[in-house]
């Protein structure tokens, strides 16, 4: 089936806002290679590639802020539309 209109631009606003994350927390966390301290023009995106990478850990913390951002938009709609009495009809007797 064909996607929505407001599904792709959900999946574009997350999407967004999981780069952005993303880019902030590559931004705070001090890089700590070797590479930085001897050679002051390395390249900033030269980072360790242990085990389990900071990249990786960075990626797995914005996708679970982007998950959580959907469940809780998500959730919200569906209490709303639990809330609403006016589609409800009122029982009549007969």
């Amino acid at each position: 089936p064909e996607p929505r209109q407001g599904d792709t631009t959900m999946r574009l606003m997350i999407q967004a806002a999981t780069q952005q994350l993303y880019a902030t927390l590559l931004r705070v966390v001090p890089d700590d290679s070797p590479d930085a301290h001897d050679d002051p023009t390395a390249d900033p995106t030269n980072r360790d590639r242990g085990a389990v990478s900071l990249e990786q850990v960075l990626w797995f913390i914005a996708v679970g802020v982007s998950v959580a951002v959907v469940a809780t938009i998500l959730w919200t709609q569906i209490i709303d539309t639990a809330n609403e009495t006016d589609n409800i009809d009122q029982p009549t007797a007969p």
